[in-house]
């Protein structure tokens, strides 16, 4: 089984399903069109019944009873920059045992784990008690209009996991708020740009400006066709302290030091926000210029037992002139409830550990459930890629996860 694992999670990187154009039957693009048509088909040949909610999101059905939900994405964020390998080559190197891409872990990789862990649990004559719904959306990383979708055709189970963040069992999630800051200034530039994603830290932010070559080669700027180009690292925009935001040297460049420490420094004072799931993070990932306007798109995850009342009192105080893009209210589970108990009992389990439930700043599909969890497929220790580049999973990692997810599924629904 680990070999057709390998294989068709090649083959579904291979499909860019990174938000693009609607087109007819594919409300997020052609790619994820086709990313959610492959899996679906898998999961039919595999024997499962499958639904098809207008290419928003998918279903597939496991077992009778109450339902029971496990909620993975097909969607990625955009490439960037960077790469070695193909994004979207699928590439299986076995020399290193690895699977390279956008999506190996983020989140492709889990949903074809969890995929052929329901499988094994059929060709065993597993019966589970409840029935379960492997649910896979279409725009997990650019807004859920898969889960407001599926929410308004069908009812979201009460309870589940979704294999899309860390062992050994999340907890807690920080509460998210996407906002639009806008800045005036004026000065001899034009066509400030930078940033794709607002959950992804900006890696090439450009602008076009006089250029002083001393000053421009001091903050490691490029100058590329008359614009002056910065490059950055990106990560996820809940950990953007693993990225490198290409935003903060063209401010400095450009001398706009009052919008850099908005951005960077103060950020009105939301960093010294926290609580026992952390500090709250401020990345501002997406800037451009309009006239003498300067838009900056800025995720903010905030402390889970905090409210975004709290947030946006700050922004008030602060004289933030501000836009609330999105938002998602934080997700928190006590930690000796069954799901997270028996989640972090079937890690411990199967590796061996004795670890404890821990919160993250990142924002899964958990959240869309009464009682939900984050689970895996990352661990303590491992190298970061996602929402990076040369994103890969390993071997180890596939058969781990697979052995886990399949534990939990037959533990949660026996």
């Amino acid at each position: 089984m680990f070999n057709d694992i390998i294989k068709n999670l090649s083959q579904l990187i291979r499909f860019n399903s990174a938000k693009a154009e609607p087109e007819e039957g594919a409300p997020f693009g052609a790619g994820a069109k086709k990313a959610l048509d492959y899996f679906l088909n898998l999961a039919r040949f595999l024997g499962f019944k499958t639904k098809n909610y207008d290419g928003y999101a998918g279903e597939v059905v496991f077992g009778t009873g109450k339902d029971f939900a496990i909620l993975a994405h097909l969607d990625v964020v955009p490439a960037g920059g960077g790469w070695t390998h193909d994004p979207f080559g699928g590439e299986i190197d076995c020399e290193n045992g690895r699977v390279w891409g956008r999506g190996a872990m983020d989140d492709k990789g889990p949903a074809v784990c969890t995929l052929f862990a329901m499988k094994a649990l059929k060709d065993e004559g597993f019966k589970p008690k409840r029935r379960i719904k492997l649910i896979v959306g279409c725009n997990e990383e650019s807004g859920w209009e898969c889960i407001k979708y599926y929410k308004a055709h069908t009812a979201m189970p009460e309870e589940g996991f979704s294999p899309d963040a860390d062992f050994p069992v999340i907890y807690a999630e920080k509460g998210i708020l996407h906002i639009k800051l806008k800045f005036t200034a004026c000065g001899s530039f034009t066509g400030l740009k930078g940033g794709e994603y607002a959950n992804m830290v900006c890696d090439r932010c450009t602008v076009l400006a006089p250029l002083d070559l001393d000053k421009a080669a001091s903050m490691h700027l490029l100058s590329e066709g008359g614009k002056l180009v910065a490059l950055g690292k990106s990560a996820h925009g809940s950990t953007p302290d693993e990225g490198v935001n290409a935003i903060e040297p063209i401010l400095e460049y450009l001398g706009l030091e009052d919008i850099k420490n908005a951005l960077f420094g103060s950020c009105y004072g939301l960093k010294e926000l926290h609580d026992e799931t952390g500090y709250l993070t401020f990345s501002p990932n997406v800037i451009e210029q309009n006239g003498e306007e300067i838009l900056a798109t800025c995720d903010i995850r905030y402390p889970a037992t905090m409210k975004k009342e709290d947030i946006v009192k700050l922004l008030k105080d602060g004289g933030a002139e501000y836009e609330i893009i999105s938002e998602q209210a934080p997700l928190y589970n006590d930690k000796n409830c069954f799901l997270i108990k028996t989640l972090c009992d079937v890690y411990n389990e199967v590796t061996g550990k004795n670890c404890q439930p821990v919160a993250i700043g990142g924002g899964t599909y958990a959240r869309a459930l009464k009682c939900g969890a984050a689970f895996g497929p990352e661990e303590e220790g491992e190298e970061q890629t996602i929402h990076q580049a040369n994103e890969y999973i390993t071997f180890d990692k596939i058969k781990r996860c697979f052995e886990i997810y399949k534990l939990a599924i037959r533990r949660l629904t026996e």
